[in-house]
């Protein structure tokens, strides 16, 4: 059986008890580096752990690659759980591992995690919503830049939309983000905040605007793994 574990944006306190259990009973162990790592001190003596991270402009671990550990295991009558950061079906490649197990005759269960794009704002301190500021929020991928040909998002709608906007792999596409949304009419003035290693004992906020970033680029410090919040919100960021 393979179990797909969400483990949330990186403090292992924040894995649900389920997922704390499919950890706990695995013969084999899936991770990739947003993962909360320091679960793995915890587990049983003779776990096999494999670590599958995608780096990005460094090491990559096909998907396909992947979906074959997680079945050729699975059919050796082992127990295995694919531990990955996040939420494995929040911009991760989690339905396209139960469907590889599924066409293999692989059983599979998913376990939902806590979301990076809700947790890591929370733990800086901004509220996604917030009465009489922000109604809702989108949560979009950053990875395809506004006019790459991979993109499919509707950027001057996101702009219209009056909703927070939380970007998940936007660190390297951040700048033609926010040209793009500036283009489409969004105040200079709104706040973007950037949080980084969020869950971490290395966490970090930082608090900047369009304008500074269509102005300057993007803040120095920015790296990823990071969730950015661009919305009156944003200024609530504990800095």
């Amino acid at each position: 059986m393979v179990t797909l574990v969400g483990g949330g944006p990186g403090d292992p306190g924040l894995l649900t008890v389920k997922g704390s259990q499919a950890l706990a009973d695995a013969d084999v162990v899936v991770v990739d580096r947003l993962a909360p790592l320091a679960v793995l001190d915890g587990l049983r003596e003779g776990v096999e752990i494999i670590d599958v991270s995608k780096i990005p402009r460094g090491r990559f671990t096909p998907q396909e690659e992947i979906n074959d550990l997680l079945v050729s295991r699975a059919r050796q009558g082992r127990a295995v759980a694919r531990l990955k950061g996040g939420d494995p079906f929040v911009f991760g490649r989690g339905m396209e591992e139960v469907i590889a197990c599924t066409q293999a005759g692989v059983r599979v269960e998913v376990i939902p995690g806590v979301s990076s794009a809700i947790a890591a704002p929370e733990l800086a301190g901004i509220p996604l919503t917030h009465r009489g500021i922000s109604q809702g929020f989108t949560v979009v991928s950053g990875h395809a830049a506004p006019g790459d040909p991979r993109s499919t998002l509707d950027w001057d709608a996101l702009a219209r939309g009056g909703t927070t906007l939380v970007v998940l792999m936007g660190v390297e596409n951040l700048g033609p983000i926010v040209d793009a949304l500036v283009v489409a009419g969004l105040d200079l003035d709104t706040p973007l905040a950037c949080v980084m290693d969020g869950g971490l004992p290395s966490q970090k906020a930082v608090l900047t605007s369009l304008s500074k970033v269509a102005g300057s680029g993007p803040p120095p410090e920015l790296h990823s793994p990071a969730v950015i919040v661009i919305g009156a919100v944003a200024a609530f960021v504990a800095v």
